[in-house]
């Protein structure tokens, strides 16, 4: 038989977009599965997303992923987009189907699969996200669908707040409210906390909350994957936590990007450990 020299193309547009770890996650699954596909790491500026998109088309990518800032802009580019990426009202994956290129929001399902790893359920639990960014609004929204009986929002910015609260409320079966974010708030009454914020990301800094109200039997989770074990996380664990890493979420968010694209189960230890050894000290 010829050899075949084209490889199947995948990748992540964003700006900026140099520090994103994905490809190195992908390419690893990839390999553990002898697939010849390829992910490309593009900067793409806001100006220029329309033409990367009709770009991607015309190479016949199998997908991509979307970051900063293009994970709202994406939308009228696009074929369609799941319920779940309507709800939260943005796209961090799109791949091919039938010709036409579909949105989904990966960010919150990797959140939600996360937690099982570390036998976490979601079902009736009191959820309490710090922020109201893209990273809030997926898996706010997710934990709702996934069986959360309430989640408080805590941000300093009470339009953004409330509109997350408002979304989950209109969307899901779960309770929802905003909480403002002033000075070292006390933590809502919950069983989940999370740092959906950038705080902590290549830094020791950690949120600026009070943190005696942590106690044992108490879940905390943060999405900054770099460093894994953030300040955030390792306040939460002295205090009797169970710690789950954003590491653990990008990987899990990883392997459904990489389901959609291939057709194939992901090979996730390989995946997780790529993505461990990018970071490892």
């Amino acid at each position: 038989m010829p050899k075949n020299y084209r490889a199947e193309l995948t990748g992540v547009f964003g700006d900026p977009v140099d520090g994103n770890p994905t490809g190195a996650m992908e390419e690893a699954g990839f390999r553990a599965r002898n697939l010849n596909y390829r992910y490309i790491t593009a900067r793409v500026l806001p100006e220029a997303l329309g033409a990367a998109i009709a770009g991607a088309r015309a190479m016949q990518m199998k997908g991509f992923n979307l970051t900063m800032p293009h994970k709202v802009r994406v939308i009228p580019f696009l074929d369609g987009i799941s319920e779940a990426a309507r709800a939260i009202g943005a796209v961090n994956t799109v791949y091919r189907e039938n010709g036409r290129l579909i949105g989904e929001n990966t960010d919150g399902k990797g959140f939600v699969e996360a937690l099982g790893m570390v036998g976490v359920s979601l079902d009736g639990k009191r959820v309490a996200l710090l922020g109201a960014g893209g990273a809030a609004k997926a898996i706010g929204v997710e934990c709702a669908l996934a069986g959360a009986a309430k989640i408080t929002v805590v941000n300093r910015n009470r339009a953004r707040g409330e509109e997350l609260a408002g979304a989950i409320l209109k969307n899901t079966v779960a309770d929802a409210e905003y909480l403002p974010w002033e000075g070292a708030s006390s933590i809502p009454a919950c069983d989940i906390l999370v740092n959906a914020t950038p705080v902590g990301l290549g830094s020791g800094e950690k949120p600026d909350i009070d943190y005696t109200g942590i106690a044992p039997g108490m879940v905390a989770a943060d999405v900054v994957f770099n460093p894994e074990w953030t300040a955030f996380l390792n306040e939460a664990k002295s205090r009797g936590a169970t710690a789950v890493t954003g590491l653990g979420m990008l990987a899990c968010q990883g392997a459904r990007n990489f389901e959609l694209w291939t057709g194939e189960r992901a090979p996730f230890d390989a995946m997780y450990e790529a993505l461990k050894a990018e970071f490892a000290e």
